[in-house]
């Protein structure tokens, strides 16, 4: 892997097209096992610096003198609540402006990096409501000037809430005054009345666009707002302390199953300081036969992943013990560390930073043995609501997927996603390009100025490649040899989260985005012919269940089948499907279009 030049898959790019789907799929699986996307190490650089530069040294700046600190001085400010709040807001501003996670190439953003705000600062961009059919005031797909203005006075009271001087609390005052830690109070803590209004807005913009609450991790930052606003100090401190470990540990229980493990040998394969390909290698059974996972990814995910979420967080929560505190904040450290390292497609790594350094200041900052255990909340009805509170998206989430977003459900890298596949009719894509109002094109257009048609037409499908290494990708492939048959060679396939970002301007891994809603809204504009335009789409597994339920869609026709698979049978199965597609349960089937061969009906 060159510094400005990326590893390309080793096919003529002008016969590649020419091959069977099944032998692409094979090809660009094998070629990731080696080089992941084979990014140029010049973009993980852009993104370095972008962390360094944006996200660091400007935030701990705003963040430390706007609050009367010396960014210079690191042991002044480190446990000063204020840097740690303004620091949560700096966060949350950008990736509310699109700016942080889910950016750049490694998102599928090529030209223009940038997503979010150069979406959602433009009417009749596409909008996606959560419950239009319900909420007064939500229906339609289509940005407004309310909506924009929305948007922006969300932007501004973030950086407003940044950038003022802190307010005195008599509550921290009190706490500190009582309690060993020698920290200066007279800094205050974000002021309570800046935060009200960030309350009010976001709860707003979550009923009119779930994309853009979502791209801002509301399911983790506004809690944070909520104990900031409402809450006092030794009360606030023990909030967070059970947020972080709430998000810990339901993306620990969230990997208990079969999906996970399939995340670990493409995510290392990506890893761009990894450069020994043996190493690459042992976390796949069998190179270059069999790409199932290996027992080394499996101790990888399970041991290193599963066991360090779930048992270190409470190591975290209940240790009154100095020694053991700090080894276990060194250890979630070192985990989110290990996570930005290996540069996940989503890239979100200024989270990652966030709660590294979270990890410090909560449990090294604020320790259960200096007055902010559990136990030191002002009121155990009060810790019992918080916990509830905090468990109620996770738990519902992990039960009724359908119901939840995975981002709230808290089943981060958990491999367990709502995903999709897209296959486009000889010219139908173009489509997209013509009616959809955004400020990028698809991003095969965005790749082809600088690669040529046939090169980029293949940098795309090694996303295909990427998601078929996923446990849903066989499902989802099997969905489509078995609906487009031998026809399924003249289609262009994509990979919807990809496709998502250019339309929307942001996706974290989230098929909720662009399920039967998002493809209703496209088909509004761009009016596809029956057959034009398939997706196959299916929900997360929910836990007690051994299945995942399907839809295959026809943008023109609507939801056309329903069904099931066993999680067990695209499990065991290999990227390319070389046994065929996995066997499918047909729920039901649209009376005008014919159950495929191959299904079971019932």
């Amino acid at each position: 892997m060159g510094f400005k030049e990326g590893d390309f898959p080793p096919v003529d790019p002008a016969a590649f097209r020419d091959q069977p789907l099944q032998t692409r799929v094979r090809q660009l699986a094998t070629h990731w096992v080696d080089y992941g996307f084979g990014t140029p190490k010049m973009v993980h650089v852009i993104y370095l610096l972008k962390v360094a530069v944006l996200y660091i040294v400007v935030g701990v700046t705003l963040a430390t003198v706007t609050s009367g600190l010396n960014p210079l001085q690191v042991s002044e400010w480190w446990n000063q609540p204020i840097v740690y709040q303004k620091l949560v807001l700096w966060t949350m501003l950008l990736e509310a402006i699109g700016v942080a996670g889910s950016w750049g190439p490694l998102a599928g953003k090529f030209s223009p990096m940038t997503g979010g705000i150069l979406f959602w600062l433009r009417p009749q961009t596409i909008r996606l409501p959560p419950w239009p059919d319900t909420v007064p005031g939500t229906k339609g797909d289509s940005r407004t000037v309310f909506d924009v203005v929305l948007y922006a006075a969300i932007l501004v009271n973030l950086l407003v809430a940044v950038c003022l001087p802190g307010k005195d609390s008599a509550s921290f005052t009190e706490a500190m005054a009582d309690s060993p830690p020698a920290i200066d109070s007279s800094h205050g803590l974000v002021n309570p009345a800046v935060l009200y209004s960030l309350l009010v807005l976001m709860a707003v913009m979550g009923l009119r666009d779930k994309v853009i609450f979502l791209a801002a991790r509301s399911e983790q930052y506004l809690p944070a707002v909520i104990f900031f606003a409402f809450l006092p100090f030794v009360d606030m401190i023990v909030a967070l302390k059970l947020l972080i470990v709430v998000v810990w540990m339901g993306a620990g229980v969230s990997k208990i199953g079969l999906h996970f493990t399939n995340v670990i040998p493409p995510m290392i394969s990506n890893a761009p300081w990894l450069t020994i390909k043996s190493l690459k290698r042992m976390n796949y059974r069998n190179f270059p036969e069999d790409l199932r996972p290996s027992r080394a990814a499996t101790f990888q995910g399970h041991v290193l992943g599963t066991v360090v979420e779930i048992a270190t967080p409470l190591v975290l929560l209940f240790s009154v013990n100095k020694w053991l505190t700090l080894a276990a904040v060194i250890l979630m450290v070192c985990f989110h560390l290990f996570i930005f390292s290996v540069f996940p497609l989503a890239v979100p790594l200024e989270w990652n930073m966030l709660f590294a350094f979270a990890s410090v200041f909560l449990f090294c900052g604020f320790p259960a043995w200096d007055g902010f255990g559990v136990g030191d909340m002002s009121s155990g009805w009060l810790t019992a609501a918080i916990v509830i509170a905090l468990l109620f998206f996770p738990v519902l989430g992990n039960l009724r997927p359908d119901l939840v977003s995975f981002l709230p459900s808290m089943r981060q890298y958990a491999g367990n996603w709502a995903s999709a596949m897209w296959a486009f009719a000889p010219g139908a894509e173009d489509k997209l390009n013509q009616h959809i109002v955004r400020p990028a094109k698809n991003q095969i257009d965005q790749l082809t100025p600088d690669y040529g048609p046939e090169a980029a037409e293949i940098t795309m499908e090694q996303t295909i490649a990427w998601r078929a290494m996923h446990s849903q990708g066989r499902g989802l492939y099997s969905l489509l040899y078995r609906e487009l048959g031998d026809r399924i060679d003249e289609y262009t396939i994509r990979e919807a989260e990809f496709a998502c970002n250019s339309l929307v301007g942001f996706n974290f891994g989230d098929g909720h985005m662009h399920n039967y809603r998002m493809i209703e809204a496209l088909q509004r504009r761009c009016n596809f012919a029956p057959g034009e335009f398939t997706v196959v789409w299916v929900e997360s597994q929910p836990i007690g269940k051994k299945t995942q339920e399907y839809m295959v869609i026809d943008a023109a026709q609507g939801v056309i089948e329903r069904g099931t698979w066993n999680v067990a049978d695209a499990v065991a199965e290999q990227p390319w499907l070389p046994n065929g597609p996995i066997p499918m349960n047909v729920t039901w089937r649209s009376a005008s279009t014919p159950t495929r061969v191959g299904a079971r009906q019932s």
